[in-house]
């Protein structure tokens, strides 16, 4: 199988060219070969590359950033997304596209459903979800893919950010009124490897839509600093206390949502894929993180 995914250094483009097995030819697309805000670019790049299916992982992530410059974030999220889906479409290949729990405006007392409705606070959310309409409107042999509080061995992420400020402080306050997924970026490309090779041997359109992937179980920011902290201390690393503080006492530029859950029952249902426990693979994450010193 041979997979074209958009991006070079992000944390699941990393996560994917590490996971992917020896009968996977995976082609990673970048700047400044690929622009996704530049339509010729992303025509050009993909109508060049023959592929079995293309993965769009690319985006434009720096949510506080987004509040002052929306037109960028929404010319990469949005129209990107776009342009990607007129590709696979010319060329008939399935497209699994990554987006986001900030579609949703958190206020929901329950993990999100895929039918669930929208309403982003901020510009990011906004800028992805109008990524996600397009594809749906411009090619139908798509899978979208919502995640969450993304973390890995590569990249920038919370877990190498509360694990860098361990070294210098025995006490750091972390948000605990805000609930989601921790993900593992490794966790993600298992999944989409899975659910690429399903569907390009299947064209059911069941397999196609919207469906939330995250890891299972669920925490506050704090309580996710803690589980940091603790496996450090297992490394010889020195105690960290977690001071638990609310939302108010962090601001923002961009709103967060209060609850970032999102219910994988579908894809279990739909594809049998459910990603691990996140306490499970937060463990290798941080022995490898300690263990090549990369915080």
């Amino acid at each position: 199988m041979r997979i074209v995914v958009t991006g070079l250094t992000g944390q699941v483009v990393s996560a994917l060219i590490e996971r992917a097995p020896r009968d996977v030819e995976l082609i990673a697309l970048g700047r400044p070969r690929l622009d996704l805000s530049v339509r010729d670019a992303v025509l050009a790049a993909l109508r060049t590359t023959r592929c079995d299916v293309i993965i769009n992982a690319a985006a434009y992530t720096a949510v506080d950033r987004a509040e002052s410059e929306p037109d960028v974030a929404m010319r990469v999220n949005g129209d990107g997304a776009g342009y990607v889906a007129e590709i696979a479409a010319e060329l008939r290949t399935p497209l699994l596209h990554l987006s986001t729990d900030y579609v949703f405006d958190g206020k929901l007392d329950r993990p999100y459903r895929e039918e669930d409705a929208t309403n982003p606070a901020g510009a990011y959310g906004r800028s992805k979800l109008v990524g996600e309409q397009r594809i749906a409107r411009i090619h139908a042999n798509h899978v979208i893919l919502r995640t969450a509080w993304v973390y890995g061995p590569s990249g920038t992420n919370f877990v190498r950010t509360m694990l860098r400020l361990g070294q210098s402080r025995d006490e750091i306050g972390v948000v605990a009124d805000q609930l989601g997924n921790p993900t593992s970026a490794l966790d993600i490309a298992d999944a989409l490897l899975t659910i690429a090779r399903r569907v390009v041997a299947d064209s059911t359109p069941a397999l196609r839509g919207v469906f939330h992937m995250a890891g299972a179980g669920e925490a506050s920011w704090a309580a996710f600093a803690e589980a940091i902290f603790a496996e450090a201390e297992k490394h010889g690393r020195p105690p960290v206390r977690v001071r638990k503080i609310g939302t108010a006492e962090y601001p923002t530029p961009a709103p967060r949502p209060a609850n970032s859950r999102l219910d994988g029952g579908k894809l279990l249902r739909v594809h049998g894929v459910a990603l691990p426990p996140w306490r499970q693979s937060l463990a290798p994450c941080i022995t490898r993180l300690l263990a090549t010193e990369t915080v």
